[in-house]
């Protein structure tokens, strides 16, 4: 049996990366960023060389990478992981105010936080009592 090419990629038993986006978002924010890849790797502690296997959709990082590259390029483990449309509310009109608390003042964001953490707790303790 012939081997993939992409199967000399990975380790034993780990699947082959298929999912290209995460490379294109990293390559998109590196290049938003104005960054080498080079420059990257060093902030990230990463060969080169895997920054290119990443942006190429060859190889996927680790978790402890991940994080890395995500503190190397200023933004979140979700932006190089997700889409937009992948996380948040499926609810078009809750995305919308919730995308509006960025305008608010932050201890007008942190008594808007603790409104819904709370609601989130009773919503979990009903739960709990009609389970019990």
């Amino acid at each position: 049996m012939v081997e993939d090419d992409t199967t000399l990629l990975h380790g034993p038993g780990s699947e082959p990366v298929t999912d290209h986006k995460f490379g294109d978002r990293l390559a998109a924010l590196r290049k938003q960023r104005g960054l080498t890849r080079q420059a990257v790797a060093d902030a990230a502690g990463a060969h080169v060389t895997q920054i290119r296997r990443y942006e190429a959709g060859t190889s996927q990082p680790t978790l402890d990478v991940l994080r890395n590259l995500a503190l190397a390029l200023s933004t979140s483990a979700d932006s190089l992981l997700f889409d937009t449309d992948e996380r948040g509310p499926a609810n078009p009109s809750l995305r919308l105010r919730l995308e509006a608390l960025d305008q608010l003042d932050p201890d007008e964001n942190a008594a808007v936080l603790a409104m819904i953490e709370g609601a989130v707790l009773r919503h979990h303790a009903r739960r709990q009592l009609n389970v019990s």
